[in-house]
């Protein structure tokens, strides 16, 4: 764990130290989340959004697995028609 002290400036602002920002990938523009937990203690978590995450791990997938965007919408309506068919047990 690391102590560091921070100045609160104009507006509330603080800074965060570069240490700790590359450590944490941390940049311009980051949202955050302060909890206060009272007696004058506070914690500043990032709010991480994990849409860009799951999409770039959905892209790694389907090019390791060698298929294009086209590969990947050439069955869709079969399988949503499946999914359909499992789901309520009716075929259209």
């Amino acid at each position: 764990m690391t102590n560091t002290v921070l100045q609160l400036r104009a507006k509330g602002a603080v800074t965060i130290p570069a240490e700790l920002r590359q450590k944490y990938a941390l940049s311009e523009g980051d949202v955050f989340t302060l909890v206060d937990v009272g007696d004058g203690s506070f914690l500043l978590v990032p709010k991480v959004s994990v849409v860009p995450k799951l999409v770039a791990e959905m892209e790694a997938l389907r090019e390791e697995a060698g298929l294009t965007l086209d590969d990947l919408l050439e069955g869709l309506t079969e399988e949503r028609q499946r999914l359909f068919e499992e789901r309520y047990g009716v075929t259209k």
